[in-house]
């Protein structure tokens, strides 16, 4: 039994000469242009034209140093797909980095207003209706082996296989294109759990999908969403509130706060169950791109999902109301290439014999950056300063502080390589473990943003970077 999801790219080639010979144009429609459909990389949502030599170069840049440095998989199509803001194969530096963005979201939204729950619901199910206005239409599940085993039957008319193809579609579970669906469906439970008090809010963060640009390519990435619920006379004022938090959270971790901010929603692209959107954009190279949208979006949605039973869905203020749905969602993976190109410094400078160096620097905010701390040896380690390096890397990951054990990699031809390395990786400090400090207890530490280098003892290593650390998370 195949997988369930779009036809592998294996089988249909078989289903392109099965149709030729039958000469069934209508499953071309239906399944290989979705699956004959190709990425472009320069494409971004119809919005931006294409970039100018400076941006290429800056992207490409980005680009190449993130495959390089373990942010994300090597391979074009990876690429392609991370360059668009869509799920992607990250490498360790890259899922630490998003694991960091994700638990940092959580806290801005669970912990600025009291009342918010977290919640988990299920990508595909046969329960009520997938969509909810944004975008229109179904994205649904189907295995490539039913559409095989269909194509496959003898004596079969272009009508019946019309109407094969309908019962299948209907058959087969939703997809989901955003977490809305899910919060509404909990509502009537966590108006109990509130003793029916507004306001209150359930977040989640989950997989979603979409068709890539209208030509039928299924895509996925994680969403992140707050679905908040108060009452009618309070909706504008709380869509305020949130527009003004949740651009002052994405500034909090960016070194350039303003390649971020906030733009209200054209009334062209206002959707169908809105009455106002606020969306809060960064400016790539290639122009701005919303990171997340926040929408009003009133009671409608609400009472459709629960039939129009208002006596359930009302709350204990003074008319008894049914409330107001207030929607913020955002996209991880565009997030988190914000932040990247957001950090991301080309600097130069001249060595001690006058020549030119650039060097590049990923200045991630400290709770954001994916390794706090590389531990070295520089020219090469023996067996007792690798036992140094293990003992300190063990203490440090107890306290929850990512290490690099750069210790245990050849060393390169130079120090100042080495540190355009972590530069590079985004590291925060690297620590040079020496002879010295076998003898003396002393190690060198050298800041990233600083680039300065500060000898200091082993015993008080520890202290520091729980308090740089602890400091940063309080700016």
């Amino acid at each position: 039994m195949s997988e369930p999801g779009i036809i592998p790219e294996d089988e249909f080639l078989e289903l392109t000469s099965f149709d030729k010979q039958l000469g069934r144009s209508i499953m071309t429609t239906y399944i290989l242009r979705p699956v004959l459909s190709t990425l472009k990389l320069w494409h971004v949502r119809g919005r931006c034209s294409a970039p100018q030599s400076d941006d290429l170069a800056q992207v490409k840049t980005m680009l190449q140093l993130c495959v390089d440095r373990y942010f994300i998989s090597p391979g074009k199509s990876n690429t392609a797909r991370f360059r668009r803001g869509m799920s992607c194969n990250y490498g360790p530096l890259g899922m630490e980095l998003r694991r960091n963005l994700l638990e940092q979201w959580w806290r801005s939204v669970s912990s600025s207003r009291d009342q918010v729950f977290g919640i988990s619901t299920v990508s595909c199910t046969m329960d009520g209706d997938s969509d909810t206005g944004e975008g229109g239409g179904h994205l649904r599940m189907v295995e490539a082996e039913s559409l095989k085993q269909m194509l496959q039957q003898e004596n079969i008319s272009k009508e019946q296989i019309i109407q094969e193809l309908q019962s299948l579609l209907q058959r087969a579970p939703p997809l989901r294109r955003n977490l809305l669906q899910g919060a509404l469906l909990q509502f009537v439970p966590m108006l109990e759990l509130v003793n029916r008090k507004l306001p209150f809010g359930l977040a989640e963060v989950g997989l979603c999908f979409e068709p890539s640009d209208g030509s039928g390519r299924l895509t996925e990435f994680t969403q992140t969403s707050l679905v908040w619920f108060c009452s009618p006379r309070t909706s504008s004022q709380w869509l305020d509130h949130w527009a003004r938090q949740r651009l002052k959270w994405w500034r909090k971790f960016s070194l350039s706060p303003s390649g971020f901010s906030i733009s209200n929603v054209p009334g062209e692209e206002v959707i169908a169950a809105a009455s106002r959107g606020v969306r809060v954009l960064y400016n790539f190279p290639w122009g701005q791109e919303a990171l997340e949208t926040l929408w009003s979006r009133g009671d409608a949605e609400l009472l459709h999902v629960h039939n129009g039973v208002r006596s359930k869905l009302q709350c204990r203020n003074e008319r008894k109301s049914v409330p107001q749905v207030l929607s913020i969602t955002g996209n991880v993976d565009c997030g988190l290439m914000a932040f990247l190109f957001n950090s991301l410094q080309q600097l130069e400078k001249k060595d001690g014999k006058q020549r030119l160096q650039h060097r590049k620097v990923l200045k991630l905010h400290p709770v954001l950056s994916p390794i706090k701390v590389a531990l070295d040896t520089g020219r090469g380690a023996t067996v007792e300063l690798k036992q140094v390096c293990e003992g300190l890397l063990h203490e440090l990951m107890e306290t929850k502080i990512t290490v690099w054990p750069g210790y245990l990699e050849p060393a390169p031809t130079s120090m100042e390589q080495l540190f355009a390395k972590y530069d590079e990786m985004g590291v925060l400090f690297s620590v040079v473990i020496t002879e010295d400090t076998l003898e003396t207890g002393l190690l060198q530490v050298r800041s990233r943003d600083t680039t300065i280098k500060e000898t200091m003892h082993i015993s008080a290593i520890m202290n520091f970077l729980t308090r740089y650390i602890s400091a940063a998370e309080k700016i």
